[in-house]
């Protein structure tokens, strides 16, 4: 593990680190941010944001204007990169942004040439987590997710996938049923093959209609979001939710669109939400 930059902000430590993985086979980046409270004795609770479609850590690190409200309630707060990187790693024809680099989808690959790189699934969900509570003082027993678009895609399905490892969930403008929407039918199809069963373990829709739950959710949508009506479709997510009786608190965000001037508006809240939930041994 190489710590490439360190910046101190709002009392705490910005760090961006590299380390060689095992579940991709490259190299990865991610920036973790460590709160000032990080200093005293004792584990803190950390929350993961999955970035979306086109990003790395850099976006949200950059962008997200989440270290005051994490030095305020004491969150570690930990970015990934969206796919592996580097000279071996395959991607799609040039202009297709919307799969390969940067557009992982947060799945493990069974189909070529995707399989051997592109294991984001277990890389954020086993590897990286391993990593950050070995190395850091994160609590492993108090841990959020949240996540942007694609991102949000990811934390959902984690969350849904692993409700004991999650105290609390939440997302922005999620693709919340990427099974019935062109960017999650391109991913799920070129990453895993026809088996539409095997999509449904990646969509958080589906995993609710078969069964999965969360204790509650938080999602903002921008009522101005050009990708709405027919990628994002959080209505979908609004009606498995009260089938499922999930509570769900869907905030759409008026003039909002789908950046991270949006992104940045509402962190603060989402942030406070995590930890009240997180709070306690």
């Amino acid at each position: 593990m190489e710590v490439v930059s360190e910046n101190k902000s709002h009392g705490g430590r910005q760090l961006i680190v590299r380390h060689v993985s095992l579940a991709t086979g490259t190299d990865m980046t991610f920036s973790i941010f460590l709160p000032p409270q990080a200093e005293e004795a004792g584990r803190l609770p950390v929350v993961w944001y999955l970035s979306g479609l086109t990003c790395t850590h850099a976006n949200v690190t950059e962008k997200g204007e989440y270290r005051a409200a994490c030095a305020q309630h004491g969150l570690i707060f930990v970015a990934p990169d969206t796919s592996p990187r580097g000279p071996d790693v395959p991607t799609a024809p040039e202009g297709q942004w919307d799969f390969g680099l940067g557009a992982g989808f947060y799945v493990d690959a069974t189909q070529e040439p995707w399989a051997k790189h592109y294991r984001m699934w277990s890389y954020v969900t086993e590897e990286l987590p391993a990593l950050v509570v070995g190395e850091f003082p994160a609590d492993g027993y108090r841990q959020g997710i949240m996540g942007h678009s694609m991102g949000g895609h990811g934390a959902l399905t984690v969350a849904l996938t692993s409700p004991e490892s999650f105290r609390s969930v939440s997302a922005f403008a999620p693709i919340v049923a990427p099974g019935q929407v062109p960017w999650g039918q391109k991913a799920l199809a070129g990453y895993l093959g026809d088996d539409r069963a095997a999509w449904r373990k990646h969509d958080a829709v589906a995993l609710i209609e078969d069964g999965a739950r969360i204790p509650e959710l938080l999602v903002d949508v921008g009522d101005a979001d050009p990708f709405i009506e027919k990628e994002l479709r959080p209505e979908l997510l609004e009606r498995a939710c009260a089938a499922a009786g999930i509570p769900l608190t869907l905030r759409r965000q008026p003039g909002y669109d789908h950046s991270y001037y949006f992104i940045s508006t509402f962190m603060a809240d989402h942030l406070a939400w995590h930890a009240e939930r997180l709070r306690g041994g």
